[in-house]
């Protein structure tokens, strides 16, 4: 895929991208998630604003939870999320 075509590409996915400035509560426990104290606000605001995904190449504080869902947020880099979106997107073989 050519530069042009990953940015046209990027434009099209961005218009199902919602961006939220909603404020979240304290940070509270969440069993079986570890993380560095300055990402707690990151993943608590993808929680409170209903995503379905967060997106994110921090593999040093949240490669453990790549593939999983937080409270209904699925935790993907972004290169993975860009795969299944493509895979979801590739015309049907069959017809």
């Amino acid at each position: 895929m050519s530069t042009v075509e990953q940015r046209a590409r990027l434009q099209e996915l961005l218009t199902d991208v919602r961006v939220s400035m909603h404020a979240f509560m304290e940070r509270r426990a969440i069993e079986g998630v570890q993380l560095p104290e300055q990402d707690w606000p990151i993943l608590l605001a993808a929680i409170d604003a209903g995503a379905t995904h967060l997106l994110t190449g921090d593999v040093r504080h949240f490669g453990n939870l790549y593939q999983e869902r937080v409270e209904g947020v699925l935790v993907l880099r972004p290169a993975a999320y860009l795969r299944s979106t493509a895979v979801d997107a590739a015309p049907n073989a069959g017809g």
